[in-house]
């Protein structure tokens, strides 16, 4: 620094070196500039598209989709386009598993991937057979993932080859699709809304929006069918819509199509076959609510019912049925933690997902910091029969003392795994031998997982035990999502322990340090051998208490549970994990 003297002013400044004063031009700018190509690339991309942040991550997946992969280039591009930092564009998107962020100087991936589940019921149906198959194929021009559940362990293993997914895969069929370069995914033949309105559909809906049905007289409806949210709080449907009421609008509706834990696939399967069944219910109680805007979150892993839904509707504002730009139909990309209510309503805002701290509750300050009503798939799905045949109209089910039907999805060792709608208070071994035609053939029953991933083991002593809301949390468990993993005795609880905690820790979002580093811990202490229970209890003990959201509160319960009804499992062994 050199001191000048400003003449103009009268007094003495500080001046930069000459070269570098004050007031001239650097002669480049500061940080990555944007290359021309790669605005124009993006540019054509995207259209007379509304630059809206809440739609970045649609953009990513525009990018991701054309190209294969999001370069530095185009990334850098698409934020000067929208006006964000870069930084906040490259944080979302290395975010999520499903974006491509290919730095300056690396290479871009193969041209086609394939993605292999290797969660537990693709694990149990021989997922890693498959992956030694494919890593052992000379001369491939594809890369081999492993990718956590994707919603088809009625269908196991599961294969994703770009966003074609083979059910039941073998390696002759991959190599097969691969071959023949079919990465998109068939049209699926849901009930159109032609024959959806030929039997009646929209009615009820007409019918709320005439006068004819009050609010009240569908929310006591609604209470007297006991509809809970089926994503698994099981908290009352109808206290939600009261809850939302309350508040003062504009008020949104969400819907959480993010069913990512294992052994869940319910929601897939009604939305493949009766789509507007469950737009109907959505629309309803986007009425309800009186809803500005209603918004679906769908994992990224249902491309098909993408399309479906986005197709259906279409057609629903062709109609007239719905206004337009009433209903977005957003997706996914790859994270499990956006099926936590206020994780989904960041990603929705086009943001990480990151589960929020609560209070306040999305029934207040929930989507773009509106009062939000949450519902899962299952739950409007089931509006307009309740609102049709009355609240009471499935009560005659049941087992028991309990009333009602739940939709439970069966996968593992049994022979005719799905979706199975039956008795709530139904036990795992009627559930077995009545709707899934029995235990596959030489394997017997030992274990089951009764709520997925994060609903814990017990054993088949417990068999006969009633699968409903409150009924298994006295044993360290729950329903949640009704997802049921049969298990054999050719199974070891410990493996099935370690894949379950190998999900969580990868699926962690890394937020809070109870369930980033007490997950990891937790594989590590598996992986060692022998587990010292006390330490075990410790270590889930903390996490279920200072985690910010059920992923850390609950990500121990399949281990504690295996610990405590499986110890013969826990002895030391080398590992060769």
């Amino acid at each position: 620094m050199v001191e000048t003297t400003d003449k103009t002013a009268g007094d003495t400044r500080r001046r930069r070196h000459p070269g570098k004063g004050l007031g001239r031009a650097r002669p480049f700018r500061k940080g990555r500039q944007v290359e021309d190509g790669a605005r124009a690339e993006v540019l054509a991309l995207l259209g007379e598209a509304p630059l809206e942040r809440d739609r970045l991550i649609e953009y990513l997946h525009m990018l991701q989709d054309h190209f294969g992969h999001i370069s530095a280039p185009r990334l850098a591009a698409l934020a000067r386009q929208m006006r964000l930092a870069q930084a906040e564009v490259y944080e979302v998107a290395t975010f999520y598993a499903h974006f491509d962020v290919v730095k300056e100087g690396e290479p871009p991936p193969p041209p086609v991937t394939v993605r292999v589940c290797d969660s537990l019921s693709c694990a149990l149906g021989g997922a890693e057979k498959l992956l030694a198959g494919l890593e052992g194929i000379k001369g491939r021009e594809f890369r081999v993932l492993r990718a956590p559940c994707m919603g088809a362990c009625d269908r196991a293993p599961a294969v994703a080859v770009g966003h074609n997914q083979i059910y039941a895969a073998e390696l002759q069929s991959i190599e097969r699709a691969v071959g023949e370069k079919r990465l998109s995914p068939a049209p699926l033949a849901g009930e159109s809304l032609e024959d959806y309105r030929a039997g009646g559909g929209y009615k009820v809906l007409a019918s709320c929006r005439d006068g004819g049905l009050s609010v009240d007289a569908v929310m006591e409806k609604l209470e007297a069918a006991d509809l809970r949210g089926l994503g698994g709080a099981g908290f009352p449907s109808a206290r939600k819509w009261q809850f939302v009421r309350a508040t003062t609008g504009p008020r949104l509706l969400a819907i959480n199509a993010d069913e990512g834990e294992p052994g869940t696939f319910k929601d897939r399967y009604y939305l493949e076959r009766q789509p507007h069944r469950f737009l109907e219910g959505m629309l309803i109680a986007a009425w309800g609510i009186e809803a500005a805007a209603v918004y679906i979150y769908l994992r990224d892993e249902y491309p098909a019912i993408h399309r479906l839904l986005g197709e259906e509707i279409e057609k629903l504002g062709r109609a007239g049925i719905i206004p337009p730009d009433y209903v977005h139909l957003r997706r996914g990309a790859g994270a499990y933690i956006c099926g936590e209510e206020s994780a989904m309503l960041e990603s929705l805002e086009g943001k990480r997902g990151l589960p929020r701290h609560k209070p306040p509750f999305p029934a207040q300050v929930g989507l773009f910091g509106r009062p939000t009503l949450i519902h899962n798939v299952e739950t409007v799905f089931w509006i307009r029969d309740i609102i049709e045949k009355g609240g009471g109209w499935t009560n005659g089910a049941g087992r028991r003392g309990r009333t009602g039907l739940r939709s439970f999805s069966v996968s593992g060792r049994v022979r005719e795994p799905g979706v199975k709608r039956a008795p709530a208070g139904i036990s795992v071994r009627e559930l077995i031998d009545e709707y899934c035609g029995g235990m596959e053939d030489g394997h017997r029953f030992r274990a089951y997982l009764p709520g997925g991933a994060s609903g814990g083991i017990l054993p088949a002593s417990m068999g006969d035990e009633p699968l409903d809301f409150g009924t298994l949390e006295k044993y360290g468990c729950f329903i949640g999502s009704a997802a049921v993993v049969v298990l054999s005795d050719q199974d070891n609880m410990r493996d099935v322990a370690l894949n379950l905690l190998r999900f969580f820790e990868d699926e962690s979002c890394g937020q809070c340090t109870p369930c980033r580093v007490g997950t990891e811990k937790a594989v590590r202490l598996l992986q060692a051998g022998d587990v010292e229970p006390a330490l075990i209890d410790d270590l889930i003990g903390v996490m279920g208490d200072a985690s910010i959201c059920g992923l850390g509160q609950a990500a121990g319960n399949p281990l504690r549970t295996a610990l405590r009804f499986f110890p013969e499992d826990f002895t030391a062994r080398d590992s060769s994990e």
